[in-house]
């Protein structure tokens, strides 16, 4: 039922609109915005770079919140790239990924292109929720070499979406960013969802326009924990590695960006 009525709303308008809302400047409409948002979700500031609420001209200046500098510390061979929850990981086969116990998608529709580079690897989803940090990170050190965003749906991402919607992240809107690293190729999927007002990497002023495929050829290092991008409402990030790899946190646990995530 709760998939059924996603169907049913026009989830692009709702989206645009609440993005018209949360930027904003206007304080009769952030200020209860965001007080409303802090009692709903608990949401503390101790960790955030401006810890007062009227320090943000916007909700979603707000809602893509910077961390204090040093308040987090980045670890292992590849760190978390964001603040979330384990919604699934594991062996890549037959260039397939789980996508809950229900259902399962290829690489090459998350992608939008066929590739064997990750058959055999490994991958991890990450969901955040609306009270994490939304801001995304690169998990290790590499040089990001194609990006290509793709319109499409806005459904939820949630685990209840996610166990009843096949699919779920290749109909989606998302920013695919390809990587090279120093154990081969890697994809960092930034997948948008209902309520979303967009998703912006660090290197345009805005987000995307929804519904305009953008794809773009670039050669930029990255260091790892480096900043790529926010997601200006919740949504989820998927990492994909082509080599087996072993992850260090299992589905369900919560995680924050910088921790280790493989062994």
């Amino acid at each position: 039922m709760f998939v059924f009525l996603q169907k049913l709303l026009p989830k692009h308008l709702l989206s645009r609109l609440v993005g018209w809302l949360a930027e904003s400047e206007i304080a009769a409409i952030k200020s209860p915005f965001i007080s409303i948002f802090c009692l709903f979700y608990r949401i503390n500031l101790d960790e955030a770079e401006r810890s007062r609420r009227s320090d943000y001209r916007s909700f979603n200046d707000f809602f893509t919140r910077s961390l204090k500098p040093g308040v987090r510390h980045i670890e292992g061979k590849t760190c978390s790239p964001a603040d979330g929850t384990v919604a699934a990981l594991g062996e890549i086969n037959d260039n397939t990924l789980i996508q809950s116990k229900k259902h399962s998608y290829t690489v090459g529709t998350l992608l939008a292109e066929d590739t064997a580079d990750f058959d055999g690897g490994s991958f991890i989803t990450i969901y955040l929720a609306p009270h994490n940090y939304h801001r995304v990170h690169v998990p290790k050190t590499a040089e990001l070499h194609r990006t290509c965003y793709l319109p499409g749906e806005l459904f939820s991402v949630n685990q209840a979406t996610a166990e009843q919607l096949p699919g779920l992240f290749t109909r989606n809107e998302r920013l695919v960013c390809r990587f090279r690293t120093g154990d081969g190729p890697m994809a960092e999927v930034l997948v948008g969802a209902m309520l979303v007002a967009g998703i912006k990497p660090i290197w345009l002023d805005r987000a995307y326009k929804p519904r305009l495929e953008v794809t773009t050829e670039m050669k930029r290092i990255f260091q790892q924990g480096e900043e790529l991008g926010q997601f200006q409402m919740g949504s989820t990030v998927i990492l994909l590695f082509s080599q087996r790899v072993s992850f260090c946190v299992e589905e369900g646990e919560e995680v924050r960006f910088g921790q280790p995530i493989t062994a």
